[in-house]
């Protein structure tokens, strides 16, 4: 009896049970002090005198502001935004080409990286743009040329890290022949290499076009012109009619630039077979669109090169680059940036959980199409508008700035991981529902399994970008290395600004080597 007991247990007992036992521990001991520095408090939400407060809010945003004066402001600041992200998006890809080409491995005698390159790329990047454009500010003063610059500088890291791994995921036998038969690296690489990678290179310009719009937004809110800084000084005000219109003018914008970005990339994935040739009426009416929205764009904004090239202009940068140096190093100061990275890392980590699991609750429904909407709806409100709200329902601190990158990270991961269970290989959940299981253990084991990798790669992507967002959440009282920054930005403590914006890097930076590791370890 003994025995036959002995071999029930060993027969119903989970292989992997100790593993995911220990997973579970050791995840709980980890998460819990992030939880802690996070200041997550969900009785603040339930707060009667944060209630009060973010009901008046709310309640100030109806009926929104409908007058003509109003929808001109509104018509001047839209299309500001769109020249902003334009102008941004051209000057990153501008800085990207050669710095992507001066980075990749493609196309050398020795399958290398430059060390250097990649170095500029990720301090490019591994700095956020609200962060670049407050500096533009104090250098050009209020308006869309530090928006543009800013945009510039930071999507040319991004943009240039991607552009040379996509150029070093292709094959390049042509490219490698070309080399072989004398000609130099750089026309190997155009006529060998380019035309296999153009449609993927064009295709993650056009997604950086609509992410800019959205950037663009932000910015304003530090006095970089657009749609942002319109919003800004209604929420100063406390107008929640003129906020309520900013904000669905701006949501109608993201939903167009969507669509758009959407209908260009589908263009790009189309059969050559289908086009007439590669240069045909489409490409020639894309060309001219092109060059008129870019004339457009620097007409609107007026960006004289003159200007911001001139001799006081860079003296004045120079200037006020040197007031940086050298970073305060004091023991009191290093403290606090240490207590800031902290809260920042939690904030990033506990918004990334929360948006999971809010995500994937909401790419649940078969029937998607009021979800998307409502998906759209919360990805669509930037991050720091969402911190400007959730400030009010849970007072200053990280918490707020949890929720808020929470709300947003929602919509994207819910849309994100609803594709993922469609791509998901169908035959597992068919088998099972054919054995007699339910609909719910056909999705826990037939389903889930297969969309899991992809499920986490999303999620660590989010993460990526969100320690840089939980880096300036703090700029509207969301806590973390944010607030530190803007307070001391605004007291003109340049030299302890300096080592915050040297934390927020290197934050930055151990947040991508993290996320990459545990890519690879999935894998």
């Amino acid at each position: 009896m003994a025995i036959r007991r002995t071999s029930a247990q060993t027969r119903w007992r989970d292989p992997a049970g100790p593993a995911r036992l220990g997973w579970a521990v050791f995840a709980l001991l980890v998460l819990w002090p992030l939880f802690q520095g996070a200041g997550v408090q969900p009785s603040a939400l339930l707060d009667a005198s944060n209630l009060r407060v973010i009901g008046g809010f709310l309640a100030g945003f109806l009926p929104p502001d409908t007058s003509l004066e109003f929808a001109g402001y509104l018509w001047q600041a839209s299309l500001e935004t769109l020249a902003i992200a334009t102008m941004g998006l051209l000057l990153a890809v501008l800085l990207a080409v050669p710095l992507a080409y001066w980075a990749t491995s493609a196309v050398r005698e020795r399958a290398t990286q430059n060390p250097v390159a990649r170095g500029i790329l990720t301090v490019l990047r591994g700095i956020p743009e609200l962060v670049w454009a407050l500096v533009f500010v104090r250098v050009f003063g209020l308006g869309p040329a530090a928006g543009v610059l800013a945009l510039g500088l930071t999507y040319a890291g991004m943009l240039g890290k991607v552009y040379a791994e996509i150029l070093e995921s292709e094959t390049g036998t042509a490219a490698r022949a070309l080399l072989r038969s004398g000609s130099p690296r750089a026309i190997a690489l155009l006529y060998g290499l380019l035309p296999l990678a153009s449609k993927e290179l064009v295709s993650y310009t056009v997604y950086r076009w609509e992410c800019a719009i959205r950037a663009s937004v932000v910015m304003g809110f530090v006095g970089a012109g657009g749609l942002g800084q319109l919003m800004d000084q209604a929420m100063k005000m406390l107008n929640g009619g003129e906020a309520s219109s900013i904000l669905l003018v701006f949501i109608a914008l993201v939903f167009m630039a969507d669509l758009l970005s959407s209908a260009l990339r589908r263009s790009l994935d189309a059969l050559p077979a289908a086009r007439c040739s590669p240069w045909g009426w489409r490409s020639a009416l894309f060309v001219l669109v092109l060059g008129w929205a870019i004339v457009a764009s620097w007409r609107l904004l007026d960006m004289g090169l003159g200007a911001l090239l001139s001799v006081q202009a860079l003296s004045a940068m120079g200037d006020f680059v040197a007031d940086f140096f050298p970073p305060e190093t004091g023991r009191a100061w290093l403290w606090r940036v240490a207590v800031g990275v902290w809260e920042t890392l939690a904030i990033s980590v506990v918004g990334t959980l929360l948006a999971a699991l809010a995500g994937f609750v909401l790419a649940l429904p078969k029937w998607r199409a009021p979800w998307n909407v409502l998906l759209n709806l919360l990805r669509s409100v930037p991050e720091l508008v969402w911190a400007t709200i959730t400030v009010l329902a849970v007072g200053l601190g990280p918490f707020a700035g949890a929720l808020a990158l929470a709300l947003h990270t929602a919509g994207v991961l819910g849309r994100l991981y609803a594709q993922a269970f469609e791509n998901a290989p169908k035959p597992p959940p068919q088998a099972l529902r054919h054995a007699g299981s339910s609909n719910t253990l056909a999705f826990l084991y037939g389903t889930l399994p297969g969309a899991a990798p992809q499920l986490l790669a999303y999620t660590l992507y989010r993460w990526e970008m969100n320690i840089r967002m939980a880096a300036i959440l703090g700029f509207v009282g969301a806590g973390g290395l944010g607030q530190l920054l803007y307070v001391k930005l605004s007291l003109f403590h340049y030299a302890e600004a300096s080592t915050v914006i040297i934390a927020m890097l290197l934050l930055s930076i151990a947040v991508d080597q993290t996320s990459a590791w545990l890519r690879r370890a999935m894998r």
